[in-house]
């Protein structure tokens, strides 16, 4: 329970630093992106606010995740963690889809003639800084989210990297157009669209583990092999079946039939059962459930 609740403090503390870190940034980018006349920055800004929403999204997680098991939910509130991952994965997909839109309106605009207006230093200044903090964010929070093994910290994570590399296209279109003027002006939009590529590519790779845990979708491969490596060298086990693995939020569950000697007591069975379930929490994780059934083997 301890090592549950450390769990979560963890996850809260990094997902707060990174809550008023994306407050102060959205504030930052989407005035420089009016002051600075930046299509780019003022999107890269937008897109800080769906960091700084998904931090909220997180935060409710974790205080649902942290409630005790009871009668209606009896393997915990791990799967509100999962939630929160999809959530923040459809933010990041909603938001790469806007400054897609307005990527394209605004080259579309400038084939046919238009003006945009012309980006001012304040937007390359604020692209820089966004750059340089977000990047170290991501890494401190991707840290942690695989040490306390937190799927909505690791998505946060990731949103992170997305916001980023959006400031770092947003960088690249800004420079380019107050280097280049009126004639490159086009590269601000067209820095606006390949970013949203990139959104739309973390968010993906945020769903699809989320999506398949909800569907109860067994454990990855590596973890299932060192399960049946921990069933094998026990010489005391003569086989086992019907092995059922999935995640619920951070825990893993295992369920498993196993075959012992018929001759053996209730203890010595007993023994061998406790001993498996030890050692598979010692690999996979102290809030590891563990199920075992004992069968005589014919």
């Amino acid at each position: 329970m301890d090592l549950e609740f450390n769990r979560i403090q963890a996850g809260k503390r990094i997902t707060l630093i990174g809550f008023w870190i994306n407050f102060v940034l959205t504030v930052f980018k989407i005035l420089a992106g009016i002051v600075g006349r930046s299509g780019a920055i003022l999107a890269d800004g937008v897109h800080s606010l769906s960091d700084f929403l998904t931090d909220l999204v997180v935060l409710l997680g974790f205080k649902l995740t942290e409630r005790p098991e009871d009668e209606c939910h009896n393997y915990g509130h791990g799967k509100y963690e999962t939630l929160a991952t999809i959530v923040i994965s459809i933010f990041l997909a909603i938001v790469g889809l806007e400054i897609l839109k307005s990527g394209i309106e605004n080259i579309i605009a400038v084939s046919r003639g238009n003006l945009l207006p012309q980006p001012k230093m304040i937007a390359l200044i604020a692209a820089a800084v966004s750059i340089v903090t977000k990047e170290l964010l991501y890494r401190y929070t991707i840290k942690v989210g695989k040490k306390i093994k937190s799927s909505a910290v690791i998505a946060n994570a990731w949103h992170h990297r997305s916001d980023s590399l959006s400031s770092l296209g947003a960088l690249l279109g800004v420079g380019g157009a107050i280097v280049g003027g009126n004639r490159w002006i086009i590269l601000d939009p067209i820095a606006s669209v390949i970013v949203s590529l990139f959104i739309f590519r973390v968010a993906y790779q945020v769903l699809k583990p989320a999506v398949n845990e909800l569907m109860e979708a067994s454990l990855q491969k590596e973890e299932k092999e060192r399960i049946i490596n921990i069933l094998e060298s026990f010489k005391d086990v003569k086989s086992y079946h019907k092995l059922r693995t999935r995640r619920i939020g951070a825990k893993a569950a295992i369920e498993l039939h196993l075959l012992v000697d018929g001759q053996l007591n209730v203890r010595a069975a007993h023994d061998i059962a406790t001993e498996i379930e030890l050692n598979l929490k010692k690999e996979l994780g102290e809030s590891c459930i563990v199920t075992i059934h004992i069968e005589p083997e014919e």
